[in-house]
């Protein structure tokens, strides 16, 4: 039986298994291009531990997510992208647009957006 970690595309990222263009990583988070960018600068933030959603979330997981949402905010001043704004968006279940159910988050910049969104 093949595990939830075995077939999660964002573990296997995590893992090295699938290749990404890589921008950041430590021992709780790891941070890569996304495929498929929506804005100038899109990357995607994610816990090393799988956590399926937000609504599986346990007190245990605050600090793996709460990095996760330190490190954009680190990488975004890095990146200058503090001086003109970027959004972070976290969506949560199918027809909020969630696709892969592993938390991430969706650090977007270099361009103006509007609200509410989508």
């Amino acid at each position: 039986m093949t595990s939830i970690t075995e077939r999660c595309l964002f573990c296997r990222i995590a893992s090295g298994e699938i290749p990404a263009k890589v921008v950041f990583q430590d021992t709780l988070t790891v941070a890569f291009e996304d495929i498929n960018p929506q804005a100038p600068t899109h990357l995607v933030l994610i816990p090393r531990r799988h956590i399926s959603s937000l609504d599986e979330m346990t007190e245990n997981d605050a600090e793996a997510v709460g990095g996760v949402l330190f490190r954009a905010t680190e990488i975004a001043r890095a990146r200058h992208l503090n001086d003109e704004g970027y959004r972070l968006v976290i969506n949560q279940g199918e027809a909020a647009g969630q696709t892969v159910f592993h938390i991430h988050v969706h650090l977007l910049a270099g361009r103006n957006f509007v609200w509410p969104p989508g």
